[in-house]
């Protein structure tokens, strides 16, 4: 079975998708190529357009064009909708369809590392595009309390109104917190000596998602490694999130066994 894939964005020089599909499409004996399509926002629906007309099988879409091509679909799945972002788009007989696969690699990875949510604390550092996907699924899945930190409050307190938002300096007020997640790109690589916590306030919390993945361990994983506080990188998510992409654009159920798979693969070579 052969088939065409790619990323949607704007500026790819550094993705590291096609080196994941690739992975994948090994382990499930798929002929297929990912390709990068960097497209200007001008272009956007035609580029839409056109990899329909082409037959493409799908396509996921990074920044800055998550919301931005929702417009151009046919139809948006129920958490995408919630979300209010895709990053999936599947082409199925001339029909153009939105997901959002951060959902569920965000799922994936807290199964596999064993983290119950349910009556937990939680709280989302940054309010960009992967905060929304995270917050949706905290919130599908029973968490007690969800507080955001940001440096931009009166940015966003409208987008997330309901909920309480503080600035980074407030930390050290909260307390009976239970996790944090960082959603910010402050840590990743080339700028790895810099976190979005201090080491006294990730003592604070019992355990530490980075969505980092490069590097595997960030500066804010590291001081919850030196707190005894149980630390996750966002290597699996990225695993998951292209995964389950496959498995909607093929119709396929991908066992656990492959992700693990690729995700070691993939461990080992960054």
């Amino acid at each position: 079975m052969k088939g065409l894939y790619g990323l949607l964005g704007e500026k790819l020089g550094h993705s590291f998708s096609p080196g994941i599909h690739s992975l994948i499409f090994k382990e499930l004996g798929l002929e297929g190529y990912y390709h990068l399509f960097e497209v200007d926002k001008a272009q956007l629906e035609y580029a839409v357009l056109g990899f329909n007309a082409l037959k493409i099988k799908g396509v996921n879409v990074t920044i800055p064009y998550k919301v931005d091509a929702m417009k151009y679909l046919d139809r948006i799945s129920q958490e995408g909708k919630n979300i209010g972002a895709i990053n999936t788009i599947c082409f199925e007989e001339g029909e153009t369809i939105g997901y959002n696969t951060d959902y569920y690699g965000f799922g994936m990875m807290l199964n596999k590392f064993n983290i119950n949510l349910k009556w937990e604390k939680a709280v989302i550092l940054g309010t960009g595009g992967v905060s929304r996907a995270v917050l949706q699924y905290l919130l599908d899945n029973d968490v007690r309390d969800i507080t955001f930190v940001s440096r931009n409050i009166e940015e966003v307190k409208t987008r997330f109104k309901e909920f309480n938002i503080i600035e980074y300096e407030k930390i050290k007020e909260l307390r009976d917190k239970d996790i944090v997640i960082n959603c910010t790109p402050l840590g990743m690589y080339p700028k790895v000596e810099v976190s979005p916590l201090t080491k006294e306030q990730v003592s604070q919390f019992k355990i530490v998602i980075d969505l980092i993945y490069n590097p595997q361990e960030t500066l804010l994983l590291r001081y919850a490694n030196e707190n005894g506080i149980q630390g996750i990188n966002g290597l699996y998510m990225l695993v998951g999130q292209a995964v389950k992409a496959q498995e909607l654009w093929n119709s396929v159920k991908i066992d656990e066994e492959i992700v693990d798979k690729v995700y070691k693969q993939l461990s080992d070579l960054l």
